[in-house]
Parts: C-alpha cells; sequence; structure tokens
C-alpha cells in the first residue's frame, strides 16, 4: 500500500458543479480519491482558497495541477485560451502558477479555443485534460473523440496534439425545449421509448434536403404525437433522438472524411456514451469507451511533461 508521505502529484478537476481531486503515487498510479459538489458555481464570495484547502487536508504538500472551470471568468482566476493545434508540451509550457494563502503552489491549466473557416470561436477548459490523458502516447493515425454532455465537444486528435474541435449544444437544448416549449408539453413519463428514440435519430441523420433542417424537423415532435403516430410517452425520447441524429449528421458534415473511418473514442458517463455509440452506430461509425480516470490521466501526463514530477 502506497503511503501518504510517497504521493507524488497531486489534480484536481474543478468544473462548474463538481469537483474531483486524485492523489497520485510516484508510479503515476492514482492511490486516494476525493469528491465534492464544490463545483465553482457553488464556492460564495470566491473562496476558492479554503475549498482547496478544505479538499486536500491531510494530503502531502507536493506539486498540483487543477483543471477545469476553475480557469474560467466565473472561477478562481481567468487563464487565456491557448489556440489549436495544442500538443501536450504547449499546455505544459502554459501552466500558471499560483501561491496559495498557505504557501501552497499550484499549477492551473488553461483551455484551448479555434476559430472556423468564418473566423467565429469555439472554446473548452478541462475537456482538454481529459482528452491527453484519453490518448495512447506515441500514436500517430488522427483519431476523433466525442465527449458527450450538455454541450458535447467533437475533438480530432493527431498525435499528442489536440488539432481542432466543435462544440454542439445538445443536451441544453432538449433541456430547454423538454422544459421550456411547447414541444415539452406533448411529454409524459420519464421512462425511454427504445422505438421513439431510434425514429427521432434516423430521422435527425437523414441527409434529405427535401426534410429541411433541424428548424424544421424539430416540429415534428409535436406533429407526430397530434396524429397519434407518435405516443405522447414517447415524445422526450421522441426529442433526444432527434437532437442526436442533427448532431452526427452536422458533425459528420463539419469533420467530413476525417469521421468517415476508425473508431470514435468516447468520454464521458456511461449513460450518455451508450447513447452515443447507438446513434454513432446508425450512422455506419462504430465506437469504443475511453478510461474512466482520463482527467486524471490528463493531470499526471501534463505535469511530467513540465517536469512538476523529477
Amino acid at each position: 500500500m502506497t503511503g501518504i508521505t510517497d504521493t507524488a502529484l497531486i489534480g484536481i478537476d474543478w468544473g462548474t458543479t463538481a469537483l474531483r481531486a486524485y492523489r497520485f503515487g510516484g508510479d503515476g498510479a492514482v492511490v486516494d480519491r476525493r469528491a465534492s459538489a464544490h463545483g465553482i458555481l457553488a464556492v460564495a464570495g470566491g473562496g476558492f482558497d479554503a475549498v482547496f484547502e478544505e479538499t486536500v487536508a491531510g494530503w502531502p504538500d507536493c506539486p498540483v495541477v487543477i483543471s477545469g472551470m476553475i480557469t474560467s471568468r466565473q472561477g478562481w482566476l481567468e487563464l487565456p485560451y491557448l489556440m489549436c493545434p495544442a500538443p501536450v508540451g504547449t499546455l505544459a509550457d502554459a501552466l500558471h502558477r499560483h501561491r496559495c494563502e498557505s504557501g501552497r503552489t499550484v499549477h492551473f491549466v488553461t483551455g484551448l479555443k479555434v476559430r472556423d473557416t468564418a473566423g467565429v470561436p469555439d472554446v473548452m477548459r478541462g475537456e482538454e485534460t481529459q482528452i491527453l490523458g484519453a490518448i495512447t502516447v506515441g500514436a500517430t493515425e488522427p483519431r476523433l473523440l466525442v465527449l458527450p454532455g450538455t454541450h458535447s465537444k467533437w475533438v480530432l486528435v493527431k498525435g499528442d496534439e489536440v488539432s481542432g474541435f466543435s462544440t454542439f449544444m445538445t443536451g441544453e437544448v432538449f433541456a430547454v425545449l423538454k422544459e421550456h416549449s411547447i414541444l415539452g408539453r406533448m411529454t409524459t413519463g420519464e421512462t425511454r421509448d427504445q422505438a421513439a428514440w431510434r425514429r427521432g435519430v434516423a430521422y435527425g441523420l437523414d441527409e434529405s434536403s427535401d426534410h429541411g433542417g433541424l428548424l424544421r424537423r424539430l416540429f415534428s415532435a409535436r406533429s407526430l404525437a397530434l396524429f397519434d403516430e407518435l405516443p405522447r410517452a414517447g415524445v422526450a425520447s421522441y426529442l433526444s433522438g432527434l437532437l442526436l441524429g442533427a448532431e452526427v449528421r452536422e458533425a459528420r458534415h463539419f469533420f467530413g472524411a476525417r469521421v468517415s473511418g476508425g473508431s470514435v473514442l468516447l468520454l464521458g458517463s456511461a449513460a450518455l456514451c451508450d447513447l452515443y455509440a447507438e446513434a454513432l452506430a446508425f450512422a455506419g461509425l462504430s465506437a469504443e469507451r475511453g478510461p474512466d480516470d482520463a482527467a486524471a490521466r490528463g493531470h499526471w501526463r501534463i505535469a511530467a511533461a513540465a517536469d512538476l514530477l523529477t
């Protein structure tokens, strides 16, 4: 058993609604974990220093790497985004060193940004650390990763660098439509209707221009129920599938041939990854689950690249 004095690194994944801390032994294995609901939105009055000290209480004073929304405008301190492509070395070089009130030193990981061909920016914070922890060290072939969630991220990785990405607000749009639109008024029950969900995915994936874009197709969640062609208990499942199918269709257009081959790597909760894997299969794309501890692995990789472990 690894003793408390054998700690080589502390990694903290500090997001909007949750905080997860990891203590690493000298071999890079996680030997202790802590978690709390003290995401950045739950920390009153900017008391991040105190929450940090409470989180690591009893752990040795050693190198600390912190990633996530903690470096956003609402977090402990705001850091600028790095432009992609961004290899692990660039993220390591950009670590921001901060001295806490207790005298501990922490190193913050910043986020990434890209711009599309119209010059419109896209951003991520926290996902970059998960991505670097999930990809295979030394890999040379391009790889597509998908991080399902409120704001899903589709990410292209080449070797050890994040080459580009795109964000899809699928989860948030579903929640807003279900709770605050006329489509939501058609829904009853919380049980998933598999047949309705699959029907929604198929319609969302359909490439036919005769069916219009997502804005036109969304109304089908209401019209099908009005004509009793979709049970009201299946409206929410249909809407979920429709949005997810549209996300996959749009992502295929955005990434072009880069998503046509190989297996997509999914990072996230088992339930969401299972949904995405099924939708991707509808589109002819294979998928596999990434490691559950991707953020922790990313902390170790970034710390090693920054020579914090020597």
